[in-house]
């Protein structure tokens, strides 16, 4: 894979060591040149370019166009999404990852700004909060595509009516479908045939039209409508 990070900041320089030591051709973009500097002389592994990476000349400088992914990960959220922007309309980048750093900014980053996947810290660490304390409740975990598709969980509580049943038995949204079962600390494939317990940490991907009604199937508890 060929990916492309914009920023050299603290995230942009993990992630590109991360996702060279995984034996991936990476290219990082950074405006300052000092750093640049600085970073090749640590990181000769990785190639790195000074530029800005919201001109036009720059990235196909770099040959944008033969990207698999760019990652917009600055700190800046105007820059990242006209990374984003240009990334996907400009080169037809396949994959574009675009980096939050301002919760109220979320919104935007969407198929409208070129941005595949949006990826908000603070949004992650209140997934992981919930997931940590939450039993009975839906928690999101992360959105997977602009399509509104997410991976969310919920651990079955003694009053969910999900327990005691099979998978086939819940009657699941047609887009909407359990990817993993986690119970006592081990993964059980999900089949037709799983038999749910109190306890469980269920793994599913919902579509934006069915997150409510696997709320229900998977939280209600008897009588609920």
């Amino acid at each position: 894979m060929r990916a492309v990070v914009v920023g050299a900041g603290n995230v942009g320089v993990f992630l590109a060591s991360d996702l060279r030591s995984a034996g991936h051709d990476i290219t990082v973009l950074e405006a300052d040149p000092d750093l640049v500097a600085e970073l090749a002389a640590a990181h000769p592994e990785v190639c790195w370019v000074a530029g800005d990476g919201c001109e036009y000349n720059t990235l196909e400088r770099i040959g944008l166009a033969r990207a698999d992914v760019v990652v917009a990960a600055t700190g800046d959220d105007e820059d990242n999404l006209v990374v984003s922007l240009l990334a996907k309309q400009e080169f037809a980048v396949p994959r574009v990852v675009g980096r939050v750093n301002h919760p109220k900014n979320e919104w935007m980053f969407n198929q409208t700004w070129g941005v595949d996947v949006a990826v908000s810290t603070p949004h992650l660490l209140s997934a992981v909060v919930e997931e940590a304390v939450s039993v009975g409740s839906l928690v999101r975990l992360l959105r997977l595509d602009a399509s509104g598709v997410r991976l969310v969980e919920v651990t079955l509580s003694a009053s969910s009516t999900a327990c005691e049943h099979n998978l086939a038995e819940l009657g699941m949204p047609r887009d909407a479908t359990v990817v993993a079962v986690v119970r006592r600390g081990n993964v059980v494939v999900p089949r037709g045939d799983t038999h749910l317990e109190a306890g469980d940490e269920i793994l599913a991907l919902v579509g934006p039209d069915s997150e409510d009604e696997v709320r229900r199937l998977l939280t209600g508890a008897p009588g609920a409508g």
